[in-house]
């Protein structure tokens, strides 16, 4: 069957893509947005990328269209399919009908941490040799892919909470179908799709709806609105995770998260000793472990394996060190993702400076819905540049002026990177945070001071 799949380098159906692929379907793409990580691993594959949404890439017709949720009625593309009654699914209704269906499936659910959670669980079920199958909105560094169909019965997926399609307005994870899931944490995001908490809380009590009795809920005891989701109504056995609390507990034994011991119901696991950073990738541990172990792994014999762990590329991806300029390439796209990234980095390093280059880009960010909590995320931060966009349609003064002198804008990334540039100096830690490819910023600023240390 031939494929061709709308918003192919989106990180979901990039990883869509990569799996129709080793299913044996021919598979093409269109995309408007193409950069790496994505579009260099589909065309590691022998993919066709086809820039821009065009009526001719539809011609001859294919077997099939799978529409990326990013797809909107009025594009070239999107009309062409329909005037021409092609078949078409979305992206969350292909994999769960074409591969889930099939499979021992394992979500990671919540506003944060998803990415990370199901890299995590994936390497640790790798680990303890169920060669599980993935879907990560990322790529993985102990996998180097964001997707594969894998040897065994297991498949984790990053189950995320927005919309399927244009024409399927219910969350993505509705569709997986999910034996064992994790419910990270539930914050207000997707200001354009969802007008308030509430909303999404009936999302993800669909999703509690589709995990059977002999399944397993992983649920974070510290979050307030996850408790009112499974209050809502609940049919599966729940394991809640938590620092200090719950049925999984870790108390940390450095500041920093890097280390850490584990408690199974007041019974001691073990410890854990790893590179990640911050008590928010301590929950996230916990939670794989969790989900590891109601798969049928033993967690003992899983903690050696959180030292090797390799997280997700632009997740506090060191992207340089110039004469002691550390660079960090961040996926942030939420103030308490920002607030707790900015935490773990300073229980590191101590008193160092901490700069960070922040390009709101997210729909939500876009908005201004998360406007007023910026300013507190950044607490942690020495100095800020902020870029602002002169399209978006609130003013970043509101977020400047509560950091009392530590943050300004920028119009453009090449007034940003020139800022960085004047002001970062040996032993100085540069943060990139965005949700999108910044234009390439991190790198170029490495190549910058590169070029500094050279000529000095």
């Amino acid at each position: 069957m031939r494929l061709h799949i709308l918003g192919i380098c989106g990180t979901f159906m990039g990883g869509v893509a990569a799996l129709a692929r080793e299913l044996g379907e021919t598979v093409e793409g269109s995309d408007a947005n193409v950069y790496p990580p994505m579009s260099t691993q589909l065309q590691a594959l022998g993919i066709e990328l086809m820039q821009d949404y065009q009526a001719a890439h539809l011609q001859p017709a294919p077997d099939l269209v799978v529409v990326g949720n990013a797809m909107v009625r009025g594009n070239a593309a999107v009309e062409y399919m329909l005037d021409q009654r092609l078949r078409y699914i979305s992206g969350p209704q292909w994999l769960g009908e074409r591969l889930l269906a099939e499979r021992e499936v394992l979500a990671v659910a919540g506003t944060h941490g998803k990415t990370t959670t199901t890299s995590l669980l994936a390497h640790l079920l790798e680990s303890a040799g169920l060669a599980p199958g993935f879907l990560v909105g990322g790529v993985p560094g102990n996998f180097g892919i964001s997707a594969r169909l894998g040897q065994g019965r297991h498949f984790v997926i990053e189950a995320d909470e927005y919309d399927s399609a244009f024409f399927d307005k219910r969350s993505k994870f509705v569709h997986y179908r999910p034996r064992i899931a994790i419910l990270n944490n539930l914050e207000y995001d997707h200001a354009d799709i969802f007008p308030d908490v509430a909303a999404i809380q009936r999302q993800f009590h669909h999703l509690v709806r589709t995990v059977p009795g002999n399944g397993r809920l992983i649920v974070n005891a510290h979050d307030a609105r996850l408790a009112e989701v499974v209050a809502m109504g609940c049919w599966t056995p729940v394991e809640t995770f938590g620092i200090g609390r719950g049925d999984w507990q870790a108390t940390l034994a450095a500041a920093d998260g890097s280390a850490f011991s584990v408690q199974y119901r007041g019974e001691r696991i073990g410890d854990v000793h790893w590179p990640l950073l911050g008590e928010h990738n301590v929950m996230n541990a916990l939670a794989a472990l969790a989900a590891a172990t109601a798969a049928g792994a033993d967690p003992r014999a899983l903690l050696s394996a959180f030292s090797h762990f390799e997280s997700v590329k632009r997740r506090m991806e060191v992207v340089g060190n110039v004469d002691g300029i550390h660079v960090y390439d961040d996926f942030a796209h939420h103030p308490t993702a920002i607030a707790t990234t900015l935490a773990g980095l300073r229980a590191k390093v101590g008193k160092a400076r901490i700069l960070v280059a922040l390009e709101p880009r997210s729909n939500s960010m876009r908005l201004g819905a998360h406007a007023e909590g910026l300013a507190p995320s950044l607490a942690n931060a020495d100095a800020v540049v902020f870029l602002h966009r002169p399209e978006w349609p609130w003013d970043a003064r509101r977020v400047t002026d509560a950091l009392h002198g530590r943050a300004h804008t920028a119009a453009t990334v090449d007034d940003l990177l020139a800022s960085l540039k004047a002001q970062a100096r040996h032993g100085d830690h540069v943060v990139f945070m965005s949700n999108g490819g910044f234009d390439n910023a991190p790198r170029r600023l490495v190549e910058m001071l590169e070029g500094v240390a050279t000529s000095g």
